[in-house]
């Protein structure tokens, strides 16, 4: 894992998520997870294009279950993106890193 992407756990999630002044995007993940093991490769090229600008979070669903049950997380992948403590949006699945970036910049708007 790319050392922008920070793993994150049920403990610290309001802390680090919640409370963040800056916005936060969350990749809900697990390791046996192929769809997941795809898309991480892309959140750490973004987190390395905007890292300065959003934080990047990895929760592993297996090890955390209490944050993907508060936000009803059924399918991971499942990319969360909050703001100001708030879901800003949501995509679940294996999405197109353009898809993504789109998403980070009305974020940052």
């Amino acid at each position: 894992m790319a050392e922008n992407v920070l793993e994150i756990d049920d403990g610290r999630f309001e802390a680090e998520v919640l409370q963040e002044q800056t916005p936060v995007l969350v990749d809900f993940w697990a390791p046996w997870c192929g769809p997941c093991r795809a898309i991480g490769p892309i959140v750490e090229e973004l987190a390395v294009k905007f890292g300065d600008k959003i934080k990047f979070k990895k929760c592993n669903v297996d090890d955390n279950p209490l944050t993907p049950s508060k936000y009803g997380i059924k399918s991971i992948p499942t990319l969360i993106f909050f703001k100001s403590g708030k879901v800003f949006n949501q995509v679940v699945g294996v999405v197109a890193k353009s898809k993504l970036e789109d998403i980070i910049n009305s974020v940052l708007a």
